[in-house]
């Protein structure tokens, strides 16, 4: 979207040309790699550009997918990522940084401003890796994030002692494995949104996340949307929509 405007405002000014800003806007909206088409006009259109989820792809192809997102936008956030496949792109892109618990693979401007406020709460410290994914991928995407761990509801003054900081988020993204419970108690005390955020963490009856699951959507508190088992990164793109919503309704006049 800044790139649209930009063309647009060289155009005013006349520092390009009419036929320069056309052959722009003429431009195939993805990138054909035969194995891969790059949706290079995502973030024109949603606001938020395309990432990579690397696991199960050859190397190969990951390095040239990673490598021409970087040439695009500057960064790139990918996620699912193998120590192996750090190792890989950063002998392309030194300043590839890895984090081994959300297994987040990102390049990132380090001038990025972040605004509002996103709470990330997990019922235990093994829900870490799922919430790390959710808070990393907000903070990629330009919001400020509160974390907020091992608050379960096997004890619950642990939350209770929080709770300041969660009820002045924005949007709270709760995850939890084994029952579940953690959201309904959340959407019990707020006033935001809840984005529940299953795990597949617990003992057998937990069935990989599917008893936890079943919780979060059958909640009888109200506000709680929920996404996929394990899905970090789609509670943390889902979190920074309300965030910037919620942002740009309090910067307004």
């Amino acid at each position: 979207m800044e790139e649209t405007r930009d063309i647009l405002e060289q155009v005013k000014n006349g520092t390009i040309s009419v036929a320069d800003a056309e052959k722009f806007f003429r431009k195939q909206p993805f990138e054909n790699l035969g194995y891969a088409k790059l949706d290079t006009h995502r973030k024109i259109r949603s606001g938020f550009p395309e990432v990579v989820f690397c696991s199960g792809k050859a190397d190969e192809h990951l390095l040239r997918i990673y490598e021409k997102l970087y040439e695009e936008e500057g960064e790139v956030l990918g996620t699912r990522a193998t120590e192996h496949q750090y190792e890989l792109i950063r002998e392309k892109i030194p300043e590839v940084t890895y984090d081994s618990i959300s297994h987040i693979l990102k390049v990132e401007k380090a001038d990025k401003r972040r605004t509002g406020k996103i709470a990330v709460c997990t019922a235990g410290t093994a829900d870490i890796p799922v919430a790390e994914e959710a808070a990393q991928t907000a903070e990629y995407f330009g919001s400020a994030v509160d974390r907020i761990y091992d608050v379960g509801v096997s004890g619950l003054h642990r939350l209770l002692s929080q709770l300041d900081v969660i009820q002045s988020a924005n949007c709270v993204v709760a995850v939890a494995g084994m029952e579940g419970a953690l959201a309904s108690v959340i959407g019990g005390l707020v006033n935001k949104p809840v984005i529940a955020v299953p795990t597949s963490v617990g003992y057998g009856a937990n069935m990989h996340g599917l008893s936890a699951l079943l919780t979060m959507i059958n909640s009888c508190a109200n506000g709680i949307a929920v996404v996929n088992i394990d899905n970090g990164y789609g509670a943390g793109y889902m979190a920074t929509q309300i965030n910037r919503l919620a942002d740009h309704k309090e910067s307004q006049p």
